[in-house]
Order: structure tokens, then C-alpha cells, then sequence
């Protein structure tokens, strides 16, 4: 069981929803976060259970990546919307610096996350099952 976070956008909430509307029978087993807005409107769409953290401009984000900077997040679909400011814009770079850091599969667009869920569909990710069960710089596999 992975651990899986979705982001995104006011402007790609919907598209969010029916990514993860489409792809709820892949994503049921796992455990499952999310910012608030973005979570309670994939569950009132879903059967899916979502731990909800705050909204991304309330400290959503920085929650987040703090479970990543434990290493304890798996794999975040963050659907960014490129043409519009966002005023928590650092909390963003800094979610993604960590996620480059942790070495933690990161999709931006539906395009990438559409890669990365059809490679968890097929079991692509058991390399992260070895990252939980052996610390990197505390455990030796």
C-alpha cells in the first residue's frame, strides 16, 4: 500500500476529479491525501477515503511536504494551473524542491499523472515498498 497525494488548482479541481473519478479502482487501495477543498470534492464524487490536510494557501502544501521530507509520501499528483499567480507560490517550489530531494514521483499535468498511474496499476512501484523498509543513510539494504 503506497501512500498518494492530490493537489490541485481552483482551475483543475474538475479535472482532478475526473482523473481520480477515472482512476478510482487503481487508487482504492492505497492510502489516499489531499488538501481540503480538493479532497472533500474527489470524495463527494468517489467511494474513496481521503485524509484531508488544510488548503493549499492555509499550509495544505506545507503540510504535505512534511510527510515527503520524512519520506512518507509515495507519489503527488499536483495539478498546477501554469497561467495563474498563486500567492502561497514558495510553498509550491518548496513541496517540489523536497519531492526532487526524496527522490518522490511528482506529476504537474494529467498527462505525467496519467503515466504514473498506469504504472502503479501494473505494479510499477514496488522499488518504494524497499525506500519504507530500509531508511536510506540509516538502514543498508
Amino acid at each position: 500500500m503506497l501512500k498518494i497525494s492530490f493537489i490541485a488548482h481552483d482551475r483543475k479541481k474538475e479535472e482532478m476529479v475526473n482523473f481520480v473519478t477515472a482512476y478510482e479502482s487503481v487508487f482504492a487501495p492505497h492510502e489516499l491525501y489531499s488538501t481540503g477543498t480538493t479532497g472533500t470534492r474527489i470524495m463527494e464524487k468517489t467511494n474513496l477515503q481521503i485524509q484531508r490536510f488544510m488548503s493549499g494557501p492555509l499550509g495544505g502544501d506545507q503540510q504535505i511536504g512534511a510527510l515527503v521530507a520524512q519520506n512518507e509520501m509515495d507519489l503527488i499528483i499536483f495539478l498546477r494551473d501554469p497561467l495563474m499567480a498563486q500567492p502561497h507560490e514558495p510553498d509550491i517550489i518548496a513541496l517540489l524542491r523536497l519531492c526532487d530531494v526524496q527522490g518522490i514521483p511528482v506529476a504537474t499535468n494529467v498527462a505525467t499523472a496519467e503515466l504514473l498511474v498506469r504504472a502503479l496499476a501494473r505494479g510499477d512501484f514496488a522499488w518504494r515498498e524497499l525506500v519504507h523498509k530500509y531508511k536510506p543513510g540509516v538502514d543498508q539494504p
